[in-house]
């Protein structure tokens, strides 16, 4: 037994409230390395020996990456308080972990443990409920649609005439959104998340000029509310782009300090080295990375911000948007982000709160900033597996593991998980134009756990590299569509939302994964039924066995809607899947 690599901690994703009576544990041991976790569990008052039978509770094996395995269990404090540890047992030992360290059996003393004190509602992590049930489209402004040509800006090209530039206008504007909303409604979007709308220089908008104003080649605020209020006539929820890191370089605020340096009132609002203040040949001042055009702001300045608040309340209150998603989120401090969220909250109190953060985000989330993180854990995962063919279907499942294992349960659930976005290449372009593995991604996607968000045009097989690549004009005709791969999206759409379980309902558990065949079976699961994916990444016929017994479990394909045998062999084309329904009792593994 390697007690080295065994560890918990009483908080964050190792210990936590699901909900008002649910606590969650987990512990994190060498892979391989043990065969079985108790967990030995009590009230801190009341932890006497004639209770203690009663008190110890076998841990699941959840799964395992490419260095640990994950234990974990569920348990419902009678008093909402908890004392608890571990019993480890690997093939020649046992020992009790507790918070003082190891022992060779248990002490029968409350103070060797660890400690949940109590479970306080307030410091449960709770995200908007409709987030759960949520399918985004992130919407590009200026490639989506032209609806106004009055609009156009100076320079204004042809639609999709030509390869975007970063400095192209193709005139996109919000009347183009609201003219495109049924065809939204009928792929079975039901969130729209906007790329920056605010007044700026630049086709991207992360330059803000003026948060208070919506850019003129969009549209004026009279437009925003129409289609905000649309949106909500037809089921669809609206996330608009927060730049609070920084401002643009024509912000007036950053121009007064430009024209009037040390003697400008708002020279606190910035991250300043010295002055003069000078954009060349470098900026001696603190930027968005290195962009002379981007000053960062000073949000631990009271002055920026109760604007920035302000900026944030005001579109809430007059508006009546339901989210915000905070760009380069990571780079601002907490407190900020505390009393952003208690501004938003009070206002609307299931407003989505969905940060820029492409690392570890657990500091975000305990319910006092965040609702959610962009989740490029995910992202990487999947694209590294099915896209880029750099790992095998092991691999993934060991990355996939550690993303789930992360963050608590309730995290998980309404996380943004996105395949492509404004900042990446295509999709399409990833899978080096392969569409079945394309369709592969989608699939993984829409039965994963949280929730998905497709790129404007990812639907139809748009191209292009890295920026400005990706940010092609939206196909409006349908010539220029992939019309096959639109239907299989809108069916894919379709099935999750008519089905709970392939939303966050259940419990979510990879099954099988190999590294020879390069295929992956999981599941999603309650006690009352069973949906089973099994995927083939590879060129080649596969013949598989499910690990489940089929028998009295009434198996359907749910993607032709036909039963099937009560046989768990199963034949895989190239590149190909399954999605299985399974009725009746709690299924369960056959090598459990």
């Amino acid at each position: 037994m390697i007690k080295e690599a065994i560890y918990h901690r009483p908080k964050d994703n190792f210990a936590y409230a699901f909900n008002n009576q649910l606590l969650h544990i987990r512990l994190r041991t060498k892979k391989s390395d043990l065969i079985k976790v108790d967990l030995i569990y009590g009230d801190p008052y009341d932890w006497t020996d004639n209770l203690w039978n009663n008190k110890k509770k076998p841990m699941k094996l959840e799964g395992s990456d490419e260095l640990f395995d994950y234990w974990f269990a569920e348990v419902t404090p009678e008093f909402r308080r908890l004392r608890y540890g571990f019993e480890v047992y690997s093939d020649t030992e046992s020992a009790v972990y507790g918070e003082r360290g190891f022992l060779d059996k248990d002490p029968r003393d409350g103070s060797f443990y660890f400690c949940f004190p109590f479970l306080n509602a307030a410091d449960i992590f709770q995200a908007p409920e409709w987030v759960k049930d949520t399918v985004w489209y992130q919407i590009f402004p200026e490639r989506f649609c032209n609806g106004n040509p009055d609009l156009n800006p100076e320079n204004t090209l042809p639609w999709g005439s030509e390869k975007p530039k970063p400095d192209s206008f193709f005139g996109g504007d919000l009347q183009g959104v609201m003219n495109k909303l049924d065809y939204l409604v009928e792929l079975g979007i039901t969130g729209i998340y906007f790329t920056p709308i605010f007044k700026a220089t630049t086709n991207h908008k992360y330059d803000t000029i003026d948060y208070m104003e919506i850019d003129p080649q969009f549209g004026d605020k009279d437009t925003l509310k129409q289609l905000v209020k649309t949106c909500h006539e037809k089921g669809i929820r609206v996330m608009l782009d927060a730049v609070f890191n920084h401002s643009g370089y024509q912000f007036p605020p950053f121009q007064d300090v430009i024209e009037n340096q040390e003697k400008s009132v708002y020279k606190d609002w910035f991250h300043l080295k010295e002055f003069p203040v000078q954009a060349f040949p470098e900026p001696n001042y603190d930027t968005f990375a290195f962009t002379h055009m981007m000053p960062k702001l000073n949000t631990e300045n009271d002055e920026v911000k109760k604007y920035l608040l302000t900026v944030a309340k005001y579109w809430i209150e007059e508006f009546d948007i339901d989210g915000w998603r905070l760009d380069v989120a990571n780079e601002v401090d907490h407190a900020f982000w505390r009393s952003f969220r208690n501004a938003v909250k009070e206002i609307k109190k299931d407003a989505y709160i969905l940060g820029e953060v492409w690392h570890d985000s657990m500091p975000w989330l305990h319910g006092d900033q965040f609702d959610a993180v962009m989740n490029y854990p995910f992202t990487d995962a999947v694209l590294n597996f099915l896209a880029k063919d750099k790992i095998n279907a092991e691999q993934f499942a060991q990355q996939i593991t550690k993303v789930v294992a992360s963050y608590p349960a309730n995290v998980n659930h309404v996380a943004f998980n996105l395949l492509g976005s404004h900042d990446t290449q295509r999709i399409l372009t990833t899978c080096q134009e392969n569409m079945d593995k394309l369709k592969l991604l989608f699939l993984f996607q829409f039965t994963f756990i949280g929730t998905p968000c497709i790129y404007y045009g990812d639907e139809i097989g748009l191209t292009g590299e890295n920026d400005p690549g990706c940010r092609e004009c939206m196909k409006w005709e349908r010539s220029e569509q992939n019309e096959k791969l639109l239907s299989y999206v809108k069916k894919l759409i379709s099935l999750r939302n008519n089905h709970a379980l392939l939303r966050n309902k259940g419990e979510f558990r990879i099954l099988e994964a190999s590294k020879e065949s390069n295929h992956l079976v999981y599941s999603k699961q309650t006690a009352d039924e069973t949906i089973i994916i099994a995927i083939n990444n590879a060129a080649n016929d596969l013949a598989i066995t499910i690990p489940i017994d089929f028998t009295h479990k009434k198996p359907v394909n749910l993607w032709n809607g036909e039963p099937l045998e009560e046989s768990s062999n199963l034949e895989l084309a190239p590149y190909g899947f399954t999605i299985i329904h399974l009725e009746n009792n709690r299924v369960t593994a056959k090598n459990d």
